[in-house]
């Protein structure tokens, strides 16, 4: 399997202020998705951004991302395989079932 390039100094660095308490509850989330605080943060700015519509093919997560795991990949891939309707409809669905999680914690 291709491995992607990727390093830690060579990506974008962005500096972002958290309201306080924030910062928490994405490490509690993102443990729960067994991933890391960044990659919670750009897993969740993808999907509001794919909602939108915001990002283009070119730009959206890569198959070979070394953020992904191997059921992540899988699940990108069946995703893509959708209509762009289809993918729509189930990133809103996703997101209105992570609200209602995140209203009942």
């Amino acid at each position: 399997m291709k491995q992607a390039i990727y390093s830690s100094r060579t990506a974008d660095k962005f500096v972002v202020r958290l309201p306080e308490g924030m910062r928490e509850r994405i490490a509690v989330v993102a443990r729960n998705h067994h991933r890391s605080m960044n990659s919670e943060i750009i897993a969740r700015l993808e999907q509001s951004m794919l909602q939108e519509g915001a990002l283009d093919e070119g730009i959206s997560m890569r198959l070979d991302s070394p953020e992904l795991s191997l059921h992540e990949r899988e699940l990108l891939q069946r995703f893509r395989q959708l209509s762009r309707r289809q993918q729509n409809a189930l990133v809103a669905l996703i997101a209105h079932d992570a609200e209602l999680a995140a209203e009942e914690s």
